[in-house]
């Protein structure tokens, strides 16, 4: 089972749903689920947030936070997840932001990547340093996302029994 599937299939038996927010991935982790049939039920959309001004303006990433810590930051990455939360109205949600490279991103380094997750719970980041070239950290980067999202359904699955 691919980790997508297994995040669908967790997501399903919670009754709960799951949106993206995505920079550094492009899109990747919403066609690795959407690639799962059935899909549909769980997952309710995503936003391809490359630019600055998407972040701030679609999800709702403040200014002073990306002023503040940049948008390769754990702090960025918990935003832009809760900003897609609210606005699909999804259970959950999962973001990426970080360097795929080839070269540095305002002094940041390639492979710098943050997965952010938000549920009902205060939202969570992990900071990631991916080796490989530009398509190999988008590759990884999208498996650690689904990876990131399954590890809180597991919890959730086990506190609820």
């Amino acid at each position: 089972m691919t980790s997508a599937a297994r995040v669908l299939e967790l997501l399903e038996r919670q009754g709960a749903t799951l949106a993206t927010a995505e920079s550094l991935t492009g899109g990747r982790v919403a066609a690795a689920l959407t690639a799962v049939p059935g899909s549909s039920a769980c997952f309710v959309g995503g936003v391809v947030a490359y630019a600055t001004a998407v972040k701030e303006w679609v999800l709702d990433v403040p200014a002073a936070l990306i002023a503040e810590h940049g948008v390769v930051s754990s702090e960025c990455a918990r935003a832009m997840a809760s900003g897609v939360r609210n606005l699909t109205g999804a259970t959950y949600a999962v973001s990426t932001t970080g360097v795929a490279g080839p070269g540095e991103q305002d002094g940041v380094r390639p492979g710098t990547v943050y997965v952010g997750v938000a549920g009902p719970g205060p939202p969570t980041a992990v900071a990631l340093e991916l080796p490989g070239d530009r398509s190999a950290v988008q590759e990884q980067a999208t498996r650690e996302a689904l990876s990131a999202v399954a590890a809180i359904l597991d919890v959730e699955e086990t506190r609820l029994g």
